[in-house]
């Protein structure tokens, strides 16, 4: 259930992730830019035949010209290592036929080319290899890899909860000059065994899982080091009885060290260590503590140049960029605003400028710079709404895409001070009541002075006169804010072709207020989204067009558990829920992601009484259907199992459905089949139909 601070949440309901509400579309016209050099850019045009042609246009005349595909002259055709059939190919990045290069009975996963291009590293069987490219000659690096100790191949809770699902589970990385690979070994000896059954066949096939709830034992993990010269390993010296996190290595570019995140199991102590491959010393950079948590950087930019790191840390309560050098010493605090700086578009070292997105409105995402001393700092794109810029190879020019809730797209052209030279393209979409469904950006009042943001979705033909039914589409996790001003398309989605408005809200936890707003769901997860949710249900009331007897909420993994504390805990404001795949208890869900945000239960215990969904369940009035994938591995469907025996106790009416072999998520038929399920439980529900 990992949701990271840098990456605002647009929800689906996708196969394998766990978000749900709605997904905020980007419009904008035709016209496929891209650079092709500081002066000059490309796009679609219509030639006189009516076809679209590539066209080079100047910057400073806007004049046209076809464009002609160029090779650059010294440029290695690129090579690329593929997985077919669980073997490795290799292609030279010609028309050559791919060439097999493993033949084994293992399973070959994660291949990873060296930056070089002439070695790829791989895992099998849980221990790390190396082709060399040239000779194709095999390596084994490693050789204790079992069914408990992988190489190079993260444990379950470390690929779910640290490294992220983009990792595909990969824990090794090359080093800059291709000779090293360092690697993170994971030992799972003491995880607890968590057992899947298969309803599908005879007998029933177990699927066994090594997953650590709060309080649990760890993974025991160190981090080694492959010299490829000499086939020789080396480990870092850190106290492997200590019980703590090591994740998120950053090398040097000079390939001599190593920077390495270590943070302490209680999540809120982070120290940066400097470690010497060959040797396994250590020195302490960097130090950071917070009373509630510290989340790992995950968007550390090493320069080239080797003068040192910038970080994108919470420390002023903020997310603010400082620049350090390798001994640790902060060079330059670049930037120290009150709103979130997101991450780093570019950096352009020769010039010692820092290119990067922000969003001083806490729904809008814009570009900037400033300069490597934390001085000049300039926002380059302009209009209320969300922007991706595309800067030109030396960064004198970018092209700004954006769009809002009420600018379907527009495309400019500005100069390297944010000054708009010219528009390249405008959306232009009208809008029809009868056929269009359209969105409002409001805030919301709720306790404490917080003016939430949210975005109404209003149905198609909608009459101000009438009443309408309303959904709640809701994650709600910590720091995993949805709500942006963009564009939400005037082509009407199901609910509003089918007369429910929707409501797309951020509590004062989703980030949109800063590291102090998440705070307050330290130790009580589950309090503050009803509080907030619930302020939003009041505001709604008040208005002439809402049916308060249809107040609905639905939403996945966090959101599902969202939707059951609503119709329990909040059963005053919620009159029907649909929760997928949910969490009901947090003693029940992985210890990494739980115990950042509740502590262990041992040191916690009034919290997670509190947060559980069981402790309402005599409070459910409303309609409850509960869905869940029979083999989820992420959130067990005892969650949903524990909720419903409480529910069955207590004698209280609801419904559910269990989707065989459904994992966390669902695709092909099933997928199908729950998008019908909620469509008609809704019209059931609200219309009778």
């Amino acid at each position: 259930m990992r949701t990271k601070p840098v990456r605002l949440i647009t929800a689906l309901l996708i196969s394998g992730m766990c978000l749900s509400g709605v997904a905020y579309g980007q419009y904008g016209s035709r016209g496929g830019y891209s650079w092709v050099d500081d002066t000059h850019y490309t796009e679609m045009q219509k030639g006189k035949d009516g076809k679209d042609v590539k066209m080079s246009v100047d910057v400073l005349t806007g004049k046209a010209k076809p464009y002609a595909e160029k090779t650059r002259a010294g440029v290695k055709p690129g090579v690329s290592v593929t997985v077919k059939d669980g073997e490795l190919y290799y292609s030279d990045g010609t028309t050559a036929p791919l060439r097999q290069i493993t033949a084994n009975p293992g399973t070959e996963v994660n291949p990873r080319l060296s930056p070089d291009q002439k070695k790829v590293a791989f895992t099998r069987d849980n221990d790390l290899y190396v082709i060399d490219l040239e000779t194709n000659l095999e390596h084994r690096l490693t050789t204790d890899g079992t069914n408990l100790i992988y190489n190079g191949y993260a444990s379950w809770v470390y690929f779910e909860e640290i490294l992220g699902r983009g990792s595909q589970y990969c824990a090794f990385y090359w080093s800059p000059d291709s000779k090293k690979i360092a690697f993170l070994r994971f030992d799972d000896t003491e995880v607890p065994l968590y057992i899947l059954m298969r309803g599908d066949s005879l007998h029933g096939a177990p699927e066994y899982t090594r997953y650590p709830v709060p309080g649990d034992p760890n993974p025991k993990v160190k981090l080694g080091f492959a010299d490829l010269e000499t086939g020789k390993l080396s480990w870092a010296k850190f106290d492997y009885q200590v019980d703590q996190y090591i994740a998120w290595p950053t090398w040097k570019p000079d390939s001599k060290e190593m920077m390495i995140q270590v943070l302490n199991r209680d999540q809120n102590h982070m120290q940066f260590f400097m470690v010497t491959p060959e040797t396994g010393d250590l020195r302490k950079i960097y130090d950071e503590q917070r009373p509630t948590w510290v989340d790992f950087f995950e968007d550390i930019y090493a320069l080239s140049n080797g003068s040192g790191f910038i970080i994108n840390s919470y420390r002023n309560d903020w997310h603010n960029l400082y620049y350090h050098n390798w001994d640790g010493k902060q060079l330059a605090h670049l930037t120290d605003v009150k709103w979130r700086v997101s991450g780093i578009t570019k950096v352009d070292e020769a010039k010692g400028i820092v290119y990067f997105t922000g969003r001083p409105e806490s729904t809008e995402n814009h570009l900037f710079s400033v300069k490597l001393d934390g001085t000049g700092m300039t926002q380059l794109t302009e209009g209320a709404g969300t922007h991706r810029a595309s800067l030109s190879p030396d960064g004198s020019y970018l092209i700004d895409s954006w769009n809002s809730v009420m600018v379907p797209g527009r495309k400019e052209l500005r100069d390297k001070n944010g000054k708009l030279v010219r528009l390249l393209s405008e959306t232009k979409l009208e809008f029809d009541p009868a056929k269009n469904q359209r969105s409002e950006y409001v805030r919301i009042p709720s306790t404490d002075g917080f003016m939430l943001p949210a975005v109404i979705t209003y149905p198609v033909n909608f009459d101000a006169t009438k009443k309408y039914p309303v959904v709640f589409t809701i994650y709600g996790g910590p720091d995993a804010g949805s709500v942006t001003n963009s564009f939400n398309g005037y082509t009407p989605r199901w609910f509003a072709q089918n007369g429910i408005i929707t409501i797309n809200i951020d509590h004062r936890a989703s980030g949109q207020f800063g590291k102090k707003g998440i705070d307050y769901m330290w130790r009580n997860l589950g309090k503050w989204e009803m509080v907030d949710y619930g302020e939003a249900v009041k505001w709604l009331r008040t208005k002439p067009y809402v049916d308060a007897t249809k107040m609905g909420i639905t939403g996945g993994s966090y959101g599902g558990y969202t939707t059951c504390m609503a119709l329990t805990a909040g059963a005053d404001y919620w009159t029907h829920g649909m929760a997928l795949y949910s969490v009901t208890d947090w003693g029940l869900y992985d210890n990494i992601y739980t115990e950042r945000f509740m502590d262990t239960p041992q040191q916690n215990p009034e919290g997670y009484k509190n947060g559980t969904a069981m402790r309402y369940a005599s409070q459910l009035k409303g309609k409850l259907f509960i869905v869940h994938g029979e083999m989820d591995d992420n959130v067990h469907m005892q969650n949903s199992i524990q909720l419903i025996s409480k529910l069955q106790d207590l004698n209280k009416e609801f419904q559910f459905m269990m989707y065989p072999n459904g994992r966390h998520g669902w695709g092909g038929p099933k997928a199908q089949h729950v998008a019908e399920l909620q469509n008609k439980f809704w019209l059931k529900e609200f219309f009778g139909k």
